[in-house]
């Protein structure tokens, strides 16, 4: 058996109120919730698969301006390893309120609010990734080379 893990972005985005852009979302028939997030997909730069995904799942366009790190995470429920490139990023715009099949709605919730949300959460990763941030890490966006992005 080959092992597949999977290649994921996720993004920070972060208000002047203090409030963080979060998605609500079906996923194993249940509801929780997540930073806009997904796959990266064939033949994608790492960034635009960050802004595509944002712009997807929230109907907001964001610009990347840190990486926060990469995080791993072996899924209880279906043993998949999933490498998660996370960034920061400002909002821009927002442009639609048309949203991705199983994608209920996005939200700007403030640090408690989502420490409140305790299982709802889709992964222990939305909340280290909050902290990681507000703990002040931050990586220049050309720390991850991608060929397909001239940066």
């Amino acid at each position: 058996m080959t092992w597949t893990p999977h290649a994921t972005v996720a993004v920070i985005v972060e208000d002047q109120a203090g409030r963080f852009l979060m998605v609500e979302e079906f996923s194993g028939g249940k509801v929780v919730f997540n930073q806009p997030a997904g796959h990266i997909e064939e033949d994608e730069a790492i960034l635009d698969a960050v802004r595509r995904e944002a712009l997807e799942e929230t109907g907001w366009e964001i610009d990347p301006i840190h990486f926060l790190g990469i995080y791993t995470y072996k899924a209880p429920t279906n043993g998949i390893t999933y490498y998660r490139f996370c960034y920061v990023a400002q909002a821009g715009a927002k442009v639609s309120d048309h949203l991705d099949d199983g994608i209920i709605a996005a939200h700007w919730l403030t640090l408690d609010e989502i420490r409140g949300l305790g299982e709802k959460l889709r992964s222990p990763l939305v909340l280290q990734c909050i902290e990681d941030y507000r703990n002040g890490r931050q990586y220049p966006l050309d720390v991850v080379v991608d060929s397909k992005t001239a940066y």
